[in-house]
């Protein structure tokens, strides 16, 4: 079984920029594809980006496409998410996860693994 723990999160103005890690414990991290979800207060969990299990393919949400880069380390055990212009909007808890496959999916229930989260919260 797999440990997922994050980091990265903080308070940051509009505009500005922040990168998230994962680092996963107990399990080689290119067994599984990664994704990134998070979650705004009183709103549901979302997904905002996946990658497959050594980088080839990444998927992205609409609301993050073109703001958000999503990248691994295998040697490492870790994945990032860089995030970019960044808005009051992108203020949630961001979580990663993973799961056995072989590409990633948009959907929360197939990743069988979760982080704690970290929270990220952008001021206008």
């Amino acid at each position: 079984q797999v440990q997922l723990v994050e980091s990265g999160g903080g308070l940051v103005q509009t505009g500005a920029s922040l990168r998230l890690s994962c680092v996963a414990l107990g399990r080689t991290l290119s067994t599984y594809s990664m994704g990134w979800f998070r979650q705004a207060p009183g709103k549901e969990r979302e997904f905002a980006a996946g990658i497959s299990r050594y980088g080839f393919t990444t998927l992205y949400s609409d609301s993050v496409k073109g703001r958000f880069t999503i990248s691994r380390d295998n040697t490492k055990n870790t994945v990032y998410l860089q995030m970019n212009n960044l808005t009051p909007e992108d203020t949630a808890v961001y979580y990663c996860a993973a799961q056995q496959r072989g590409t990633p999916t948009s959907m929360g229930a197939e990743y069988a693994y979760w982080g704690q989260g970290t929270q990220v919260t952008i001021s206008s």
